[in-house]
């Protein structure tokens, strides 16, 4: 299994701003690299973890306890969040994290059949008891919502020609694995097209992720939830997103809710927002970090704080 390096973690850590008896929350634990910073500051605080995945948590508990105990982690969907903080009579907290990538890890091991460059069933749960797969996806769903798919999730302009295929080819026999998706997908489009740097199958491979898992309807929801768990007078929310369609919809809810330093046209409304943006632009990744973690070349960080 390869080492998961945690994307931004430097300017996460110091955009929550961490108090050591604070009560913290990590939404997304992965393979614990942010939460186990985190808990490093932690004195007599609290760390709150969540996770759906549970070979992530088998893995991050171990970490964590190499470093302290006062930690709790959760097996949920973060969508929870409220019953999840209600349950324990926790009103507010004072710094919330949401990493949105898929974990090195699940890239890393072929079987879950999140990656495009490993021969695996086409599976795509990050919540591995739950029913939808992507194999059901691609051997089931009509030809309109494969297309939608692909075009919404994906934002591939050769959408309507891979949703095409896929019915085609399913006619014949079910697509099974990666490896039979990647070469329908790599039929689907121009050799021009495939020349192109990156691989031809990333779009088709993360539509069907965000498929599978719900994840812009749960992000949207889980937003617009935890956002008033954050403690008044300094608590934090800290996102990082891994492309345009997330990071759009942290933008939008997050400018909904805050009010922009130095905007001079929002003086009529200063007072009654509640919450106001750490960072205008979104924090990206340096040239050093790029250098040891390709996979932070795309994320996009932005914290907003509790007035």
């Amino acid at each position: 299994m390869g080492k998961h390096i945690p994307v931004l973690l430097k300017e996460t850590i110091d955009g929550l701003n961490i108090k050591p008896d604070g009560i913290y929350l990590d939404l997304t634990l992965g393979r614990g690299g942010h939460s186990g910073e985190i808990l490093k500051r932690l004195t007599s605080g609290h760390l709150y973890a969540v996770d759906q995945d549970q070979e992530a948590i088998k893995e991050s508990e171990k970490y964590l306890r190499t470093i302290k105990d006062n930690f709790t982690i959760i097996y949920s969907n973060f969508s929870h969040i409220d019953e999840i903080l209600d349950e324990r009579h926790i009103e507010y907290v004072d710094g919330i994290l949401m990493d949105l990538g898929v974990s090195s890890p699940q890239f890393d091991e072929g079987y879950r059949g999140f990656s495009y460059r490993e021969d695996a069933p086409l599976d795509m749960r990050m919540d591995t008891n739950s029913s939808l797969t992507a194999y059901q996806i691609v051997n089931t769903y009509s030809l309109d919502e494969i297309f939608r798919i692909i075009r919404d999730y994906g934002e591939d302009k050769f959408a309507y020609q891979i949703a095409k295929n896929i019915v085609k080819a399913r006619e014949t026999k079910p697509i099974k694995t990666t490896f039979d998706l990647v070469e329908i997908i790599k039929k689907s489009k121009p050799m021009k097209e495939l020349s192109k740097a990156g691989h031809p199958a990333k779009q088709t491979f993360q539509a069907l992720r965000i498929a599978v898992n719900d994840e812009l309807n749960v992000l949207e929801i889980t937003l617009n939830k935890v956002m008033k768990y954050l403690r008044p007078h300094g608590g934090r929310l800290a996102v990082i997103t891994f492309h345009s369609l997330e990071d759009r919809i942290v933008k939008n809810i997050f400018k909904d809710n805050a009010v922009e330093q130095g905007n001079r046209y929002d003086f009529l409304t200063k007072d009654e927002k509640e919450y106001q943006l750490v960072n205008r632009k979104p924090i990206i990744a340096t040239d050093e970090e790029l250098e040891i973690n390709h996979r932070a070349v795309s994320a996009k960080l932005r914290i907003i704080e509790r007035k």
